[in-house]
């Protein structure tokens, strides 16, 4: 099938990939044909990366680059930012959606990777493999069933039941764990998962708890000293989620008077920039601690999948002006029409800015074969399919509504 012709050539699209992203996401641009492509390696600090955005119309980045108020006013060209990972913290999306700039991310794709390592946290954790590992590499024969348990009849507490607590769920029900859940909204059980009316509920009564919650205003140190003298005497945490849940000085007191039997830790209030810095956290040398560095969903086929993911996302709202996914522009999704040029026009959300748009193209004679809009609190996005005789003037109509914030011809 004949590729959809653009009005900007894709091979002039400006394309800035940072923080070493997968191969996956080169392939997938160049294969629509897209090669003025930069990748680096590493993350850019603030100053660096307002230089080198000058002239870039995609950003992609991981979870290092800061993506604030003053890089969005240097991006003279920028449509939008992919973030290839799960989160969008690092974007100031407050800023994104005043710019027009569309910000993507991929939820999704390391689910399956993050699931199974909790899993095996588990295991370890309740057999009580790092002390007799690190005995084992002192030296010492430590054969000894004492602490030790099987996860099969043990209660699982998951605090957060999205796409990586309810898939921790399936697996750790084929384990044989007796699953309870805890979220802020009702959701359906994954097999015979059952959801706790309250954290209190769930945290008193499991042998393990496990968080998989964003960061935000009613999940920020959800675990501290009171919530942790809740916890079941014996139990296990594990944080594969967000730094800012659990307090760890809190987790330390806990652990020290024997409280808890163990923790394992992935993600921390502050974190080393890149791989090879120094690295502090008071849970250091507790052997029943696992300490990772960040890398839940670190596996190749995770980082494929975001590559395929976040890159498609970008390529459609190139393509198409799809916005599906965005976390700063409305999201919306307009099939293509036949014999026509397609117009994106992102504006303020005032009143009248859909009547002034139809209104001005009517006086015109300027016929809209499809129109689709959608709007947050900041923006409204709307997508026209334009005869295409008339596609010219329309755009020259559209630049000049009132509150318009940025406008583009697709095809």
């Amino acid at each position: 099938m004949k590729r959809q012709p653009t009005s900007y050539p894709r091979d002039r699209v400006k394309i800035l990939l940072l923080e070493n992203l997968a191969e996956s996401a080169v392939e997938e641009f160049e294969s629509h044909g897209y090669t003025s492509i930069k990748r680096l390696s590493n993350a850019l600090a603030e100053d660096e990366l307002i230089k080198a955005i000058k002239g870039v119309h995609i950003l992609g980045i991981r979870s290092k680059t800061q993506i604030t108020d003053a890089v969005l006013a240097a991006a003279d060209k920028l449509l939008a930012v992919g973030c290839f990972c799960i989160g969008t913290n690092q974007v100031d999306l407050e800023a994104a959606t005043k710019k027009g700039v569309a910000v993507f991310n991929a939820p999704y794709s390391n689910t399956r990777s993050v699931a199974e390592l909790v899993i095996g946290l588990f295991v370890m954790l309740i057999r009580r493999i790092p002390d007799k590992n690190l005995a084992a590499h002192q030296g010492t024969w430590l054969k000894d069933a004492a602490g030790s348990f099987e996860l099969r009849g043990k209660k699982l507490g998951i605090i957060g039941y999205g796409n990586i607590g309810s898939q921790v769920s399936v697996l750790a029900e084929a384990m044989g764990m007796d699953v309870h859940y805890y979220d802020i909204e009702t959701k359906l059980p994954h097999g015979n998962a059952t959801q706790s009316k309250s954290l209190k509920d769930l945290l008193k009564q499991s042998d393990i708890v496990t968080l998989h919650v964003p960061s935000d205003e009613t999940t920020r140190y959800m675990i501290n000293p009171e919530t942790l003298k809740g916890m079941k005497r014996g139990a296990i945490l594990v944080n594969y989620s967000r730094g800012d849940v659990v307090d760890l000085d809190a987790l330390k007191k806990r652990l020290d008077k024997g409280n808890l039997s163990g923790a394992a830790i992935d993600v921390y209030p502050e974190e080393p920039k890149k791989k090879g810095d120094d690295f502090d956290c008071g849970l250091k040398g507790l052997s029943n601690v696992i300490l990772t560095p960040h890398i839940g969903g670190s596996t190749q086929e995770a980082q494929t999948s975001i590559g395929v993911d976040a890159a498609s996302k970008l390529i459609k709202y190139l393509e198409f002006g799809t916005t599906t996914g965005s976390h700063s522009i409305p999201q919306v999704s307009l099939p293509p029409q036949a014999g026509t040029h397609r117009i994106l026009h992102i504006h303020e959300n005032i009143p009248g800015v859909l009547s002034d748009i139809n209104t001005e193209l009517s006086e015109e004679g300027i016929n809209i074969v499809g129109q689709y809009l959608s709007t947050n609190p900041e923006v409204g996005y709307v997508i026209l399919d334009i005869d295409s005789d008339l596609s010219k003037k329309a755009f020259e109509i559209l630049k000049k509504i009132p509150g318009t914030i940025k406008i583009r011809m697709v095809y």
